[in-house]
C-alpha cells in the first residue's frame, strides 16, 4: 500500500461519519448493542468489536490500522506510553524461569524493568553487545524466550543486524522485539527483516507535535491478539480517543517531517564534524560512524537525532556551551517540531544522585523543523564561547 494512502485515507470510512474529512473523536466509554446475538459476538472478540473503550474504540482503531500498515505488520496495539507498549511486549513473552537477552544500553526504563521488576517474578536477563550477533548468541541460554533490541539506540546509536538477529532467534525458537523509535516506520521496517514485534515511543515522530504520550506495538495478528487478551486488557495502559485523534493528525505530515529533520540533521552533523571544537560526531549515516555500512543497508534515513563530543577539558566549558546555545530547547525526548539539546553534563552535579556514566562532554541534539542554517548559526556562536 502506498504511504500516501496509509497516512491520508486508510481506515477512514468517511461515509460512516457524515463525509467528514477528519475522523471524529468517539469520546464514549461504552457502546450499546441492538440484539443479544450482536452483544455476545462483541464479548467473544473485543479486539474486533466496540464494546468498551478500554478494549477497542473507533478512533483508536483508525490509528491502529494506519500504524500496522506503516510497519508492514498484520496488526497493532496502541498504549498510553512507549514504556507501556514495551512492558506488554516483554511480559507477553516471559514467565517464571524465563531469560531475556537485551542490548547493553536500552532505554532506561526498559533496563529498570529487567533489573528491578522482572527478577521479583523469577525472570532472568543478560545484556549483550548488540553490535555483534556472536555476542547475542553467546548470551542465549536454554531458557531464553526473548531477544530485545533497540536499533539504533537513542544516545550513541549502536545498531544491530536485524536480519541476522531474527534468523538466529528463529533457529532457537526465541521471540524478537525491537524498539524502532529512532527511525520511525518511514526509515526502517524491522518486520520485513524478520523481527517478530516492533515497539515505538509514538510520542516522538509518530505524533510529532510534542502534545501526546503514546506507545505502539506491532506484530502478527496472532501475537497482537494474544497480548490484547492478556497484558493489554489486564493492565489497562490504553490510549484515549482524543490522543488517538491527535496522533492521526500527526501522521498526516509524518513523511514530510521525517525528511525535513533528516536532511537538516545531516547538514548540521557535517558542519559539526568539521568544527575544531568538536571531538567526534555520532550519526549512523555519516561515513565516519563505525556501523555506517549496516546503517545504509537496513535504514532508509536517520531522522533528526544525533550526538557529538565537545572538545573540552573541563565540565565548566560544556556548561558554557549549553548556556550560550540559542534556538535549542533544553529538554528530554525528541520528534516534535522544535529542536532540542540533551547534554550529559545535565546529569552531573545533581544533588543526591551519582554522576552519569556517560562522559560530560557528550551532547545529544534533536533537529526539528527549523531552518538548518539558522540552527548552525546558533551552534557556531555557542561553540565560539567555549
Amino acid at each position: 500500500m502506498h504511504l500516501s494512502e496509509i497516512l491520508n485515507h486508510l481506515g477512514e470510512t468517511r461515509e460512516h461519519y457524515f463525509q467528514a474529512v477528519s475522523p471524529p473523536v468517539i469520546q464514549s466509554s461504552n457502546f450499546a448493542y441492538r440484539s443479544l446475538d450482536e452483544f455476545r459476538q462483541a464479548f467473544a472478540d473485543e479486539l474486533r468489536h466496540h464494546l468498551y473503550t478500554r478494549g477497542n474504540n473507533p478512533t483508536v482503531h483508525i490509528l491502529r490500522q494506519k500504524l500496522a500498515a506503516l510497519e508492514k505488520a498484520e496488526d497493532c496495539l496502541v498504549f498510553g506510553s512507549g514504556m507501556a507498549a514495551i512492558s506488554a511486549a516483554v511480559l507477553a513473552n516471559v514467565s517464571a524461569g524465563s531469560h531475556v537477552v537485551c542490548v547493553q544500553s536500552p532505554y532506561s526504563w526498559m533496563k529498570s524493568l529487567l533489573m528491578h521488576y522482572l527478577p521479583r517474578f523469577g525472570v532472568e536477563h543478560s545484556f549483550a553487545d548488540g553490535r555483534s550477533v556472536a555476542s547475542i548468541e553467546q548470551a542465549i541460554r536454554p531458557n531464553t524466550s526473548l531477544i530485545y533490541l533497540e536499533s539504533p539506540n537513542s544516545l550513541t546509536f549502536e545498531l544491530q543486524d536485524l536480519a541476522a538477529c531474527a534468523e538466529l532467534a528463529r533457529s532457537r525458537g526465541i521471540t524478537t522485539c525491537v524498539d524502532n523509535s529512532y527511525c520511525s516506520p518511514v526509515f526502517q521496517n524491522p518486520i520485513e527483516l524478520g523481527i517478530d514485534l516492533v515497539v515505538h515511543s509514538g510520542t516522538k515522530y509518530i505524533n510529532g507535535h510534542s502534545d501526546v504520550v503514546l506507545g505502539v506495538l506491532c506484530g502478527s495478528s496472532a501475537m497482537v491478539k494474544k497480548i490484547f487478551d492478556a497484558e493489554y486488557m489486564t493492565l489497562g495502559g490504553i490510549l484515549s480517543p482524543h490522543d488517538a485523534a491527535l496522533a492521526i493528525r500527526g501522521l498526516r505530515t509524518l513523511e514530510l517531517r521525517m525528511q525535513r529533520s533528516d536532511s537538516s540533521a545531516m547538514a548540521i552533523a557535517r558542519y559539526l564534524e568539521g568544527h575544531p571544537k568538536v571531538e567526534k560526531v555520532l550519526h549512523p549515516l555519516l561515513p565516519s560512524f563505525p556501523q555506517y555500512e549496516l546503517a545504509q543497508r537496513q535504514m532508509r534515513g536517520a531522522g533528526g537525532l544525533f550526538s557529538f563530543y565537545l572538545k573540552a577539558d573541563r565540565i565548566e566549558q560544556a556548561e558554557v556551551f549549553i548556556e550560550q546555545l540559542q534556538h535549542f530547547l533544553l529538554a528530554v525526548s525528541w520528534g516534535g517540531h522544535e529542536s532540542l539539546i540533551l547534554p550529559s553534563a545535565a546529569f552531573y552535579k545533581i544533588p543526591g544522585r551519582p554522576d552519569s556514566t556517560q562522559p560530560w562532554n557528550l551532547v545529544r541534539l534533536y533537529i526539528g523543523l527549523e531552518d538548518a542554517q539558522w540552527l548552525i548559526s546558533a551552534l557556531d556562536k555557542a561553540l565560539e564561547a567555549v
